[in-house]
């Protein structure tokens, strides 16, 4: 889930806000380094345009450099769950939030975020990667790129490490992951506007776990899948 890059205008009018909502399933490993994977909910909020007093920010696509949020939801990592995971302790749900930089040139979108986490762990995480752009028709966009996920030692040690008293208890064996690259991979969506304010999304993305991510004793496979599809809808609210 992001936050689009704004861009400034001016326009006539009310003030206004204009979202784009998102509500899907999703398939995806039950824990980062799992074998197994399972289906939910998914969901997706991007600010696309905000109207204040005169100046606009978004509404329109912009060539060169850009700026803007980024937010990313952890779900809960119940060990309990998992049987892979018997003896280790649970991970609480995490919400990222941070921003970063764009830059756009012509169907190439180039970005970088950081983020911090404000629930859950306590970690900054840095996002990296760049699309090709490719709109065979109309209604029809074609979106594929690379992505790179680094974390601190705060986030390594939270979803891959494992303490003194997890491993007595586990009988995996203890493990200290260290700040680093934690994956790379890459990212292919498809977008089909059905109305100028429904569309629907789907994506399919391929991660390789890195570094001390990828050693760790409680990754059973260090390529994730993930597989989703997401019905859209823009929202304009005045205020």
């Amino acid at each position: 889930m992001a936050l689009c890059c704004p861009t400034l205008g001016f326009a006539q009018g009310g003030n206004e806000i204009s979202v784009t909502l998102g509500l899907g399933a999703e398939s995806k490993p039950a824990y980062f380094g799992a074998a197994d994977t399972e289906t939910g909910p998914s969901g997706h909020f991007a600010l696309d345009a905000l109207s204040y007093a005169g100046v606009t920010f978004g509404a329109e696509t912009k060539q060169g450099l850009g700026f803007g949020g980024s937010l990313r939801f952890v779900p809960m990592r119940d060990s309990s769950d998992h049987v892979a995971l018997a003896g280790m302790a649970d991970v609480d749900a995490a919400f990222e939030l941070g921003g970063g930089l764009r830059y756009t040139a012509g169907p190439f979108d180039l970005f970088g975020n950081l983020r911090y986490g404000v629930i859950g762990h306590q970690a900054f995480v840095a996002e990296a990667g760049g699309d090709f752009t490719y709109r065979p028709a109309d209604a029809w966009t074609l979106r594929l790129g690379p992505r790179m996920l680094w974390g601190d030692t705060e986030y390594a040690q939270t979803y891959f490490g494992v303490t003194a008293a997890e491993s007595l208890a586990s009988g995996i064996s203890a493990y200290d992951a260290d700040a680093g690259l934690i994956s790379t991979g890459i990212k292919a969506e498809a977008v089909y506007q059905v109305t100028p304010d429904w569309g629907v999304v789907g994506t399919v993305r391929f991660d390789t776990l890195q570094g001390d991510a990828a050693d760790s004793p409680i990754v059973q496979d260090k390529d994730q899948t993930i597989v989703g599809v997401m019905v859209t809808r823009k929202v304009t609210f005045g205020f």
